[in-house]
């Protein structure tokens, strides 16, 4: 019977979803909103990218929210799975149930790939505000090198002082930013406390990079805690 039903259930999501593409025409024209925020975004903010302007600027109390709420996963994962319970430091492996170590080609490929990784990171971050990116997604590119960091080196300590201190400060600073923007620009989060500069210029945009640089540095702490909390 359960399997009468889960196949019935699949037949009516499939009908649901082949009349939805069925039914789909590419918009010819783009619509008032879309026009509104493609005019307006690279005329008020000076970002070529319309994308990152609406999302750190046009929307930033938004993007605050969607932060705040990384740092409770990170800070609940952290509770859930600390190495530490009560004051007792959790039972260790024998020796002879440890699993095997990274080899040599992942030791070796990693010192490669890792620096290139972080590089790239670093990169996507800073040009958020000029092509694809931002600090969402460059910090998750740095979040995935330090993955890789730790499967290449599973024992390796990761510096947790540090990067809740260097995550800490991020936030202070994104939400010191965002009150500027109500005492000297046009609301919180305003990015043009700071000169918008040449057009497409890698220093523009006004405050725009710098917000994308300090959400890179939140979102990679936040995300390689998350990532190391999860190593058995």
């Amino acid at each position: 019977m359960s399997r009468v039903f889960s196949l019935l259930a699949v037949v009516a999501f499939g009908v649901i979803f082949g009349s939805l593409v069925a039914g789909y025409s590419e918009r010819q024209s783009l619509s008032d909103l879309a026009i509104y925020y493609l005019t307006h975004v690279p005329a008020d903010l000076g970002a070529p990218n319309v994308v990152t302007g609406i999302l750190i600027s046009f929307r930033g109390f938004d993007t605050l929210g969607e932060v705040a709420v990384l740092f409770m996963v990170a800070a609940s994962v952290g509770l859930l799975l600390a190495e530490e319970v009560s004051g007792k430091p959790p039972a260790r492996k024998s020796s002879g149930s440890r699993g095997k170590e990274p080899s040599e080609l992942v030791r070796t490929g990693a010192e490669i790939v890792l620096p290139l990784v972080f590089v790239f990171g670093a990169y996507v971050i800073m040009n958020g505000h000029l092509s694809a990116g931002g600090g969402f997604q460059g910090g998750a590119v740095v979040a995935s090198g330090v993955m890789l960091l730790m499967l290449a080196d599973p024992r390796g300590p990761i510096h947790h002082g540090f990067l809740s201190v260097t995550e800490s400060l991020a936030g202070v600073l994104y939400v010191s930013i965002g009150i500027f923007g109500m005492v000297f620009a046009g609301g919180f989060l305003d990015s043009r406390i700071l000169p918008l500069g040449e057009f497409g210029a890698f220093f523009s945009a006004g405050a725009i990079p710098l917000i994308s640089a300090l959400l890179g540095i939140k979102v990679g702490a936040e995300l390689s805690v998350v990532i190391d909390r999860f190593r058995s």
